[in-house]
């Protein structure tokens, strides 16, 4: 049989309506009796109905995800982070892809009819998210966003990450470094390129032309064929850096002796490529965990609009090297 209130109650030595409150987030608890009664419910291995805890707070303890593509190894790693963490938070998750709406209002309507308390909204459908307004229902956590006092904001560092990697390539020697941006509609992509450029022009060195790829390791590859002459080539994503190994592999040319590759994201096999990537690493995990931590502050204590920038970390491996001799 299901373990019930009185159980519990029982087991901790309090009242059904002390358990009660316990369960519902009221300040009226002492923290001693709190901490009882929360031992009491994980030694029985009791859990609140979400339905029957809905009508009595108002709150299903829902949150929405909201995301354009589940394809990219960015987007997938993010909806990871923020399930693991929204369960730890006793959350449950409703996604939602626009790939799946007909547009980001359908997106919000879905969630809506599912009852979530609030939304994190992943990426590149923060653009579509920009021409609507759902905050009037819904609390909004945004990653990767342009700054907005409608939303909370939580995101990488891109611009400053970007800079280190450019940074790491010309102290090799070399006099220029190339770029493989991502796609144009994408604020992370945007914010990289704006660090890759402004990295080479503190430093005085050439600006070339920007090569532009779609997240994808195919385009990575055709984007390669565009950078005969590089050296060295800052790539926006990890996934675009595999193709363009790849194609560099192909037309015979060595890595990092001929030319060295730095990556984004750090993708959990960016070590086994060949050779071994260095990226800027993204805290996938650290994004997830302040993202719902910011939404659950917007529900429960109805805290405001907050922008949080996390930092990427370079990790140096094989593929970048020496400039050419």
């Amino acid at each position: 049989m299901p373990i019930s209130m009185a159980d519990v109650a029982a087991h901790a030595g309090v009242s059904a309506q002390t358990v009660s409150r316990v369960v519902n987030g009221s300040p009226r608890v002492d923290p001693g009796t709190r901490a009882r009664v929360e031992a009491a419910m994980a030694a029985l291995g009791y859990r609140m109905h979400r339905a029957a805890r809905a009508l009595r707070t108002g709150r299903t303890r829902t949150i929405g995800l909201v995301v354009s593509s589940l394809a990219a190894v960015g987007n997938s790693r993010m909806l990871e982070a923020v399930a693991e963490v929204a369960a730890q938070r006793d959350y449950a998750l409703a996604v939602v892809t626009l790939a799946g709406a007909r547009s980001v209002g359908d997106a919000f309507a879905q969630l809506r009819d599912q009852g979530v308390d609030g939304a994190i909204v992943l990426n590149e459908a923060t653009t579509l998210l920009r021409g609507s307004d759902p905050r009037a229902t819904l609390p909004l956590v945004v990653v990767d966003s342009p700054p907005d006092d409608r939303f909370a904001i939580v995101q990488t560092d891109h611009a400053a990450g970007a800079a280190v990697a450019v940074g790491h390539l010309l102290s090799k020697g070399h006099a220029t470094v190339h770029h493989v941006a991502g796609p144009s509609g994408s604020f992370a992509a945007r914010e990289r390129e704006r660090g890759w450029r402004a990295a080479l022009e503190d430093a005085a060195a050439r600006v070339p032309a920007v090569v532009r790829g779609d997240w994808t390791s195919r385009s990575g590859f055709a984007a390669a064929s565009g950078l005969a002459g590089a050296t060295a080539v800052f790539v926006a994503n990890d996934q675009m850096a595999l193709g363009a190994l790849r194609a560099f592999a192909e037309a015979g040319r060595r890595i990092p002796e001929d030319i060295a590759v730095v990556g984004f994201d750090d993708v959990v096999d960016a070590a086994q490529y060949r050779p071994p990537l260095t990226t800027v690493r993204q805290a996938f995990d650290a994004l997830g965990t302040r993202a719902v931590a910011t939404l659950v502050a917007m529900i429960e204590e109805g805290a405001g609009p907050s922008f949080t920038a996390l930092p990427g970390q370079l990790v140096v491996r094989e593929s970048s090297g020496p400039g050419p001799l």
